[in-house]
């Protein structure tokens, strides 16, 4: 009986596996697959649309489903199913995922931030392998030592973002144009431009509703997908069967050979369009924080391969029996009774492709932005349930005109297919080179196998890219003038932040100045606390001086907070908060670093304030249990700092209660007067979220066994929070010096000058409280 009691238990674990994965796989479809899935729609107009169209003939035709399908099978299923969709970091991927997992396995990052305590948390490095090791210490030590080469890895990473913002550009117009040309197959009276013109409609009504996210229509994107594949896999079965039952011998790759013996240079130009057969291979690897690795496999596997294979080969079938149907495209290829219903799935499902390649777009802004590498703008959580779903209303609107004026000014699926395989290629290459990094410093093998992998992949990819360049004068310029601008402004904001960090680490107050002042600084200490943000992680920052400097009063408790991005998808909460000392105790001073990875949601926390008021409490007892605290200040102790838990009540030193009403006013110490409350009350009507913030009093518990010291200092933190808290920022100007160079200065003083104006400020993206704010104006001369 224990034993088959045993067998259930076992089994049951097993079942629910499968379900999920299952269920994952289902969900795959809306999401992942969407781009993928629709490339038969341009694949072989797009393919013999240039001089392929003087070789009209069935060899030909041959030699094409040939090279479709081994170009299919290597890239998608060999490369990213079996091999890159293994180099998750913690779930995530794309091409910022690989950066920050090099980033941590060896120092390639160009911001100086990094501490060790970031190398102690639980998704710092992957399970299973030693920190900082690999199979060439030689080549990780060079990279490390050489500032050029670690800039140009950078850059190589900000390409392949850049290409993905594209890809969000391009992906919707040749969709949703392919997709409405099919009115013209049946409606032979209806002009091209009407075509551009309800396409372009489409296309508005898709960026118009973007604000509303994809979760309310997300359950429909999956089944309109999946009846789009079965759709045209049982299509292309029956022109296999009806056309052209031989078409399975192309798959030999002896037509392939014959191909490029007959056609030559002319058979290497049109592989620009046999490319956009695996346009969208990419989001199997961008998107994978959704899903899991295997659910991808699974549906890539049973559903999307087959179907996509059958399509091309019943297509092909077709054009060998019907060589002058080759100009036009795929819906020439479905029979009759059926055509309506398949246009109209392949219309949602075009719009289903662009709206993953959108939210996309959206995920690797947030990312560039979390790492430094973009611009502030406002990030909107459309879902309260599903993490990752955002939406970025200034990208949004962008991304419309551009896809817009593209369709409009094109008008033609060959020219933006031949800007849109610029586009895919140059990410899938900047992932290859990505990829034999990873091999040798994350996966730790021998760099012969990342030189293997590098030369096999890298070689097919760049032939491909080389027949997309030549279609440069015919489309092909709109990426790279695209990716060209994307990377000007990714590179530069990042340039400007790396400046102006060490302009900060340069100029930081030094502790001894500190200590010469005395516990009152040498001025006023006023009841409260005083929230110092800076983007050191250690030292005093210059800010600090200049405030003392020009307003000789400062809160009784000060704390120089610090909120970082760490190159991880997720920190966790109890990971997230790291406390420390700055001075001796009698100077009420502390140092908070809150810690964010790049996919994380910085929420407008209405907890926030509680939270760090207890996270320094805590800290306070863990330093008076450690014995060595005991002891005298020591300068040389300065940069300790502890992770403190935040979701552990246990040993809390604060009793913590809701209060609400008008005693608090009464009960509570306050230094403000009655003017200046009556001021918040009135801010508080005018805005209604600042009035129902939490409100919460602490309280000090009567504990013997704490000592007087440890109970004054959490009395005088409690006492300070009750006073109130003030935002103390930085309001900085960065100019160039007048002996840089003239770059430097174009750099510094319009380009960065120009974006900070025209991004949202740093008070915002961190939703801190208006009426608590004091901005301190400061000029870097960098």
């Amino acid at each position: 009986m224990d034993a088959e009691a045993g067998v259930v238990v076992d089994q049951l674990p097993r079942r629910q596996y499968y379900m999920n994965l299952l269920l994952l796989a289902y969900q795959s479809f809306g999401v992942v697959y969407g781009d993928l899935s629709t490339s038969p729609l341009y694949v072989y107009k797009s393919t013999f649309a240039g001089k392929l169209r003087q070789y009209q003939d069935e060899e030909t035709v041959f030699g094409v489903l040939s090279l479709i399908f081994w170009t299919f099978t290597l890239i998608p299923l060999l490369k990213y199913v079996t091999i890159v969709l293994s180099a998750d970091d913690n779930g995530e991927g794309g091409p910022f995922a690989l950066y920050s997992l090099l980033c941590r396995h060896a120092k390639l990052s160009l911001l100086p931030n990094q501490q060790a305590a970031d190398e102690e948390l639980s998704t710092y490095y992957r399970n299973g392998f030693a920190p900082r090791n690999g199979s060439a210490p030689w080549l990780r030590r060079f990279l490390e030592k050489h500032k050029k080469m670690r800039t140009v890895l950078l850059l190589i990473v900000l390409c392949g973002a850049s290409m993905v913002i594209g890809d969000g550009i391009l992906t919707p117009a040749i969709s949703v144009l392919s997709s409405m040309s099919g009115l013209q197959v049946r409606a032979t009276g209806l002009e091209h431009r009407s075509v551009v013109l309800l396409s372009c409609i489409v296309l508005v009504g898709l960026f118009a509703l973007q604000h509303r996210g994809t979760q309310k229509v997300a359950f429909m994107f999956a089944p309109i997908v999946i009846i789009w594949l079965f759709s045209i896999g049982g299509i292309g079965l029956y022109n296999i069967l009806h056309w052209n039952p031989n078409i399975y011998q192309a798959l030999s790759p002896y037509y392939t050979v014959k191909f490029f013996r007959k056609t030559g240079k002319d058979g290497w130009i049109a592989l620009g369009g046999i490319l956009l057969s695996m346009t969208g291979s990419e989001a199997m690897f961008a998107d994978l924080g959704h899903f899991t690795s295997a659910s991808v496999r699974v549906a890539f596997v049973t559903v999307i391969y087959p179907c996509l294979i059958l399509q091309y080969m019943g297509h092909a079938a077709f054009l060998s029996k019907n060589t002058f149907h080759m100009p036009t495209g795929f819906y020439d290829t479905i029979p009759e009774p059926v055509f309506w219903p398949v246009f109209v799935v392949a219309t949602l499902a075009a719009v289903v492709g662009s709206q993953a390649v959108i939210s996309a777009t959206f995920s690797i802004v947030k990312q560039c932005q979390a790492l430094g590498c973009f611009p502030r703008v406002k990030v909107v959580h459309t879902s309260r349930w599903i993490y990752g779903q955002i939406y970025i209303p200034e990208i949004n609107w962008i991304l419309m005109v551009l896809c817009v004026a593209v369709t409009v000014a094109f008008r033609d699926t060959t020219l933006i297919g031949n800007a849109y395989g610029i586009a895919c290629m140059t990410v899938m290459l900047v992932t290859t080179f990505l990829m034999a990094l990873i091999v040798i410093f994350v996966w730790q093998r021998n760099i012969i196998f990342a030189l293997i992998f590098l030369a096999f992949f890298g070689s097919i990819e760049a032939v491909y890219l080389s027949s997309s360049l030549m279609k440069v004068p015919q489309g092909g310029w709109v990426p790279l003038v695209l990716a060209f601008i994307f990377m000007s402004v990714m590179y530069i904001w990042h340039y400007g932040l790396r400046r102006k960090y060490q302009f900060d680490l340069q100029n930081k107050v030094s502790m001894r100045s500190i200590l010469s002042l005395g516990p009152s600084l040498g001025i006023v200490r006023v009841p409260g606390i005083g929230l110092i943000y800076t983007e050191l992680v250690t030292g005093v920052p210059s800010i600090f001086s200049h405030f003392v400097t020009n307003l000789p009063a400062f809160h009784e408790v000060l704390v120089f907070l610090c909120v970082k991005s760490v190159p991880v998808p997720y920190v966790s909460p109890d990971e997230r908060y790291l406390v420390g000392r700055i001075g001796p105790k009698e100077y009420r001073m502390y140092r908070c670093i809150v810690r964010y990875g790049y996919k994380d949601v910085q929420r407008d926390d209405d907890n926030f304030e509680n939270m760090l008021v207890m996270s320094i409490a805590k800290f306070i007892m863990m330093e008076a249990e450690d014995a060595s605290s005991s002891a005298s200040y020591d300068i040389a102790n300065e940069g300790r700092m502890a992770v403190i838990t935040t979701t552990d009540d246990a040993g809390t030193p604060l009793a913590m209660r809701d209060f609400n009403g008008l005693a608090d006013s009464l009960t509570t110490r306050s230094s403000k007067s009655e003017s200046l409350r009556s001021l918040q009350s009135s801010y508080e009507q005018e805005y209604p979220t600042v009035s129902r913030r939490r409100r919460v009093r602490f309280e000090v518990p009567e504990d013997d066994d704490m000592g007087q010291q440890v109970k004054d200092e959490l009395m005088a933190l409690v006492e300070a929070k009750h006073a109130g808290v003030a935002y103390i920022m930085g309001h900085s100007y960065i100019k160039a010096r007048r002996s840089s160079s003239f770059l430097k200065k174009f750099a510094i003083d319009v380009g960065y000058s120009f974006l900070r104006k025209n991004c949202r400020g740093p008070s915002v993206t961190l939703h801190i409280p208006h009426i608590s704010l004091i901005e301190v104006g400061m000029i870097y001369y960098v």
